[in-house]
């Protein structure tokens, strides 16, 4: 039986989430924790940390250097070496969890139904193989095709990421290409199965400004074409507010705070993610001095038992030393749920 309200509801959550319908979870994390073994005993990189990835959507991954955002990604994509460990949790994709699976089904998984764009594609990329030969080797075992069909795939992906004469640019080494080209290759790459599920690891980091906008714009763009669900991870709030639907606030290696980006940047509750969106530099405004997040983040074997901020946070209360403080989730009106992890959170 036709239901209006029900149909009005759904509309109105669909234009709260940018136009995306966030129903299916493509990816479900819970719990998990990832240790590393060090001289001063085991630390927790990724401490407890649960999130949902809906299918089409973005989530942004933002916080400080060290606060856990490559470990988390590395984690899904069972990537962890030693000294490190997934000691506990669960990462649910396609009905399956990837941490009970054997490394030759997870080598399976990675490269088909879920990929990885890396920080620094000098260092991913193998320098003695060509590109092509390296793109072929993933379309060949996913995609189970000729030599001969493996290249024409390849060469269609580096013309759909935009580089020039790709027929050229296949034999190609990758010191003989261009640090945005690189990167483009590397997309290429992760993209060449039609993954469901896309890691991007701080992408644009080591590229200047005019190339960091146009492998955004990329990524965007092959994400609509593709119909994928993307993870970006960045520590730049400007690139999270272009590019993610949903953003993640981590820090010392928990989240402190999940929401619509649009929501996150009006009304922030943690007040990590305030003083974080606090210290950006304002278009169009002079000023003499920065804001600046008071002390430096301690070190793992340093971390007190409570909220990891609490020794930096000018809202801490004694508590906040003691316990630790669930990820509790807020209503904002009928849009999309605001998710925060402090005993005392900045005023809506």
């Amino acid at each position: 039986m036709f239901n209006l309200a029900s149909v009005l509801e759904s509309y109105f959550l669909l234009l709260q989430n940018g136009g995306k319908a966030l129903s299916e979870v493509v990816v479900s994390v819970r719990n998990l924790e990832t240790t590393f073994s060090t001289r001063l005993g085991p630390f927790r990189a990724v401490n407890d940390v649960s999130f949902d990835i809906y299918k089409g959507e973005t989530l942004g991954i933002v916080g400080e250097s060290g606060c856990g955002k490559s470990v988390t990604s590395f984690s899904l994509m069972r990537l962890i070496e030693h000294p490190g460990k997934i000691s506990k949790g669960q990462v649910i994709l396609g009905n399956r969890d990837l941490l009970k699976l054997s490394e030759t089904q997870m080598e399976d998984v990675r490269g088909g139904e879920m990929a990885m764009i890396f920080q620094e594609p000098m260092t991913a990329l193998n320098p003695v193989l060509t590109i092509g030969r390296q793109i072929n080797e993933q379309i060949i075992r996913h995609r189970k095709v000729s030599e001969k069909e493996a290249r024409e795939r390849g060469i269609e992906m580096l013309s759909l990421v935009g580089i020039p004469s790709p027929e050229h640019r296949y034999d190609n080494y990758s010191h003989q290409l261009s640090g945005g080209m690189r990167q483009r290759a590397m997309i290429a790459m992760a993209l060449s199965c039609d993954p469901k599920f896309l890691i991007a690891d701080e992408p644009t980091t080591a590229l200047d400004v005019t190339i960091q906008a146009q492998i955004l714009e990329l990524i965007q763009n092959l994400q609509e074409k593709f119909h994928m669900t993307v993870q970006f991870i960045t520590h730049d709030l400007g690139v999270i507010s272009e590019i993610s639907d949903r953003t993640m606030v981590m820090y010392g290696g928990q989240t402190c705070e999940v929401a619509r980006t649009q929501d996150l940047f009006l009304s922030p509750r943690h007040p990590y993610t305030a003083a974080l969106i606090g210290s950006r530099p304002k278009f169009g405004h002079r000023t003499e001095r920065l804001n600046t997040i008071e002390g430096s983040v301690p070190a793992p074997h340093e971390l007190p038992p409570g909220c990891p901020f609490f020794n930096r946070c000018n809202r801490a209360k004694e508590e906040c030393q003691r316990n630790r403080p669930p990820l509790t989730t807020f209503k904002q009106g009928q849009a999309d749920e605001h998710s925060v992890a402090c005993f005392n959170p900045v005023p809506a």
